[in-house]
């Protein structure tokens, strides 16, 4: 028959997953998943997912995603710099020299540590969970 050539690769995901990094913050994860087009073409997609609950107890997987295009990626990552830059600036958060990640900023020549607002929550999310 004619013309069936055109659906080869249907009902295939037409997106080949090539690389993909978790991140878990807080009540939220983050997934960072590189992609390629059936042209072989590669894009991000950043997924922010947070478990959220029904009245009735029962859970479900709140999901935001965007697909950021090779050609936006230093835009992308130029906003996202100055962004953070700012944030830190405003609220007087610290550079890398000057703190420790556990512990907050370094008092000068000193080993003792400021301790900072900042709680240590963590998500006790099995991977298997995001699927259902």
């Amino acid at each position: 028959m004619e013309g069936f050539d055109k659906n080869d690769g249907f009902g295939k995901n037409e997106k080949e997953e090539i690389f993909s990094k978790v991140v878990r913050a807080g009540k939220r994860t983050y997934f960072f998943d590189v992609k390629a087009t059936r042209k072989n073409d590669y894009y991000l997609t950043l997924t922010e997912s947070k478990k959220k609950f029904e009245e009735d107890g029962r859970f479900y997987f709140e999901k935001h995603k965007i697909f950021l295009y090779k050609e936006d990626f230093d835009k992308f990552i130029d906003g996202l710099q100055e962004s953070v830059d700012f944030i830190k600036k405003a609220k007087g958060m610290f550079d890398d020299e000057n703190k420790d990640e556990n512990y907050g900023e370094k008092k000068e020549n000193s080993e003792e540590y400021a301790t900072s607002d900042v709680s240590k929550e963590y998500t006790d999310i099995e991977f298997e969970d995001l699927n259902k």
